[in-house]
């Protein structure tokens, strides 16, 4: 479960004056879910997305991970948080001189040997191997994640081809696998379907919720996309001018629109 308590990130502009761009922000998220966050453009949806993992620090209050405050994690801490929180991003951000496979493995070929995870196999006992047994281990155990991953985004013929020969929705599908190559239990979304026709993004959208039922990985979405949210979220959180104005379960909120900003949306409003 994700908690967030009075969240508050602000950047410094000209001279000594600061922009907020959050500004306490409540929010839960329970594990499991398919939570979207949209907003007007400007709102703060990536910034907020970003805290998530820390790729930006908040100013002010936390963010808790089953009972822990990730604020606090610093170094090889931080790291580690990093390994169970996925993401994906709108331009995919693939590494173009490697191919499917290498993409995918990425993360998991950076891993030390030594901090190296093998299932099945005691924590304590993998300790006691030598270090070309863990490497021999390692990557047997990387090549088996990947076509796992692959079986998963449907890629499996798609091995050695290098993203430069791939779709804009193959791409994503890498881009997917290799966000769930740790095994995380959280996945960020940032706009991830923006890039793609409204074919490819049902295509992404299905295998996404195929994703959460399976693993039951927790999805949070930032989207500009309405029809994204209605599709795929279970939950949604409106923001506007830095704050929540509403959230809830996505047709609770979808269906008061007494709220100015929300009924903007629902509109056709630009987000």
């Amino acid at each position: 479960m994700i908690e967030v308590k009075q969240l508050t990130k602000e950047f410094r502009i000209a001279g000594d004056k600061n922009l907020t761009v959050l500004k306490d922000i409540n929010l839960v998220i329970e594990q499991g879910d398919i939570f979207g966050i949209i907003g007007m453009s400007g709102a703060g949806k990536s910034t907020f997305i970003r805290c998530l993992n820390l790729l930006e620090r908040p100013t002010g209050g936390s963010i808790l991970i089953d009972g822990v405050d990730i604020t606090m994690k610093k170094g090889r801490d931080l790291l580690a948080l990093r390994k169970s929180i996925g993401m994906i991003f709108q331009n995919f951000n693939l590494l173009m001189q490697k191919n499917v496979s290498r993409n995918i493995a990425f993360g998991l070929e950076i891993t030390k040997v030594a901090d190296f995870v093998i299932p099945g196999i005691d924590k304590e006992d993998y300790k006691e191997l030598g270090f070309f047994q863990k490497r021999k281990l390692k990557k047997k155990e990387i090549q088996r994640r990947v076509d796992e991953l692959l079986r998963l985004v449907d890629l499996e013929d798609k091995k050695y081809e290098y993203p430069s020969k791939l779709s804009g929705g193959q791409r994503q599908r890498v881009a997917i696998a290799r966000a769930l190559a740790t095994s995380p239990s959280i996945l960020l979304c940032d706009e991830a379907t923006s890039a793609l026709d409204s074919r490819t993004t049902d295509s992404i959208l299905k295998l996404l919720k195929k994703i959460n039922e399976e693993t039951g990985v927790t999805i949070v979405m930032i989207t500009h996309e309405m029809n994204v949210v209605q599709k795929i979220c279970n939950k949604v959180a409106v923001l506007d001018k830095s704050e929540i104005v509403a959230s809830g379960y996505t047709e609770d909120v979808f269906g008061d629109t007494s709220s100015e900003i929300v009924a903007q949306l629902l509109g056709g409003g630009e987000v």
